[in-house]
């Protein structure tokens, strides 16, 4: 089972890249996944500042906000 580990986490390893360019990328990735987030959090705080009122005017009841700020990931 380890070898299979092993051999998994090798092949998707790209030697030809440099320690540079895979710190970027992973610098890149890291950075979007904090946008991600952030947008899902004001997506999440603006709707639960709507009353429900407003929030069934636009045809979302309350249990639905979590589900709507999660599109934003």
């Amino acid at each position: 089972m380890s070898m299979a580990v092993t051999q998994n986490r090798t092949a998707s390893f790209d030697a030809s890249k440099g320690p540079r360019s895979r710190f970027a990328s992973l610098w890149a990735a890291t950075t979007e996944a904090w946008a991600r987030r952030a947008a899902y959090r004001r997506t999440l705080n603006e709707l639960h500042a709507l009353s429900d009122r407003e929030l069934a005017d636009i045809g979302l009841a309350r249990c639905d906000i979590r589900r709507v700020a999660g599109e934003e990931l």
